[in-house]
């Protein structure tokens, strides 16, 4: 199992477009090395914005 995917390999796992993808690394501050982004880091990272965003909705 690949932990370093492109972010067309990412967006499959994660139900996303190849440019949300990007756009959310560059939000989140994930960083892209040599065309590859970790998974876990950038699943990890979105989940954590997504906990902020409900409990400031809450």
């Amino acid at each position: 199992m690949a932990i370093h995917l492109t972010p067309t390999e990412l967006g499959r796992e994660a139900g996303m477009h190849r440019r949300e993808v990007i756009t959310k690394c560059m939000e989140l501050g994930v960083p892209i090395f040599q065309g590859r982004i970790d998974k876990t880091l950038f699943l990890g990272s979105l989940k954590e914005s997504q906990d902020k965003r409900a409990l400031a909705k809450a």
